[in-house]
């Protein structure tokens, strides 16, 4: 294995690219080297295992196609970047929030619709090269509307608790409203708005509670 050259005597961020599509290889690497940007591909690779064989492996970055016809998931792509001390640009011309969360989760740092411009692209190495998480303005809308339409699994009376205080009424009044005490409807509040948290959606003030009420048709718009 090839040993590195420390990051802080390289000019150029170095960066391989895997699409088993050559005219995206192509593509690439004549925008990259039109710009003249502060990016070396120094891999242009068509296969996985093309990657790892390569003399110049490990690189700083790999911009890799989520969809390559190889067999193995992605997951355990990146794992293997990750433990090469490699950042992982994932792009796939799949867009949704599935295969954005999976990627994500797995340890890369970014993903970039093929949709998006090749200025987009550079970006987000740029960014993951700097240890950075990036989202282009596609792969978050994808991800927003994942966690708007999560069930986050309220039991009957949190979700009856949640509901009656996102139209206004008091704590007081939800317990006479329900028959119970208010340090219950206060439990039920509470584990109601961290169930949400835990889908990646906020409720922890009124008015969070207020525009998710709306979304779900608890409440209507004034």
């Amino acid at each position: 294995m090839v040993e590195r050259t420390p990051r802080s005597r390289q000019p150029f961020t170095r960066v391989a690219i895997v699409d088993d599509h050559r005219m995206v290889l192509d593509g690439v690497m004549a925008h990259v080297k039109a710009r003249r940007v502060d990016i070396e591909i120094v891999i242009h690779e068509t296969t996985w295992l093309g990657l790892l064989a390569h003399a110049d492996f490990p690189v700083d970055v790999v911009v890799l196609d989520l969809n390559l016809s190889d067999g193995i998931p992605i997951g355990a792509k990146i794992r293997t970047l990750t433990a090469a001390g490699v950042s992982t640009v994932v792009i796939s011309r799949h867009a949704d929030a599935g295969s954005i969360s999976s990627s994500l989760t797995a340890g890369a740092l970014a993903f970039v619709p093929k949709t998006d411009s090749a200025d987009e692209l550079i970006t987000a190495v740029r960014a993951v090269a700097a240890g950075r998480r990036y989202l282009s303005p596609l792969t978050s809308a994808a991800l927003d509307g994942q966690r708007l339409n999560r069930d986050p699994g309220l039991g009957q009376q949190e979700k009856r608790a949640i509901v009656l205080y996102a139209t206004g009424r008091s704590i007081k009044e939800v317990a006479e409203h329900m028959g119970t005490t208010e340090e219950t409807v206060k439990s039920y509040i509470k584990r109601a708005r961290r169930k949400y948290l835990q889908i990646g959606v906020d409720v922890g003030t009124k008015i969070l509670l207020r525009r998710r009420g709306i979304h779900e048709g608890w409440l209507t718009p004034e």
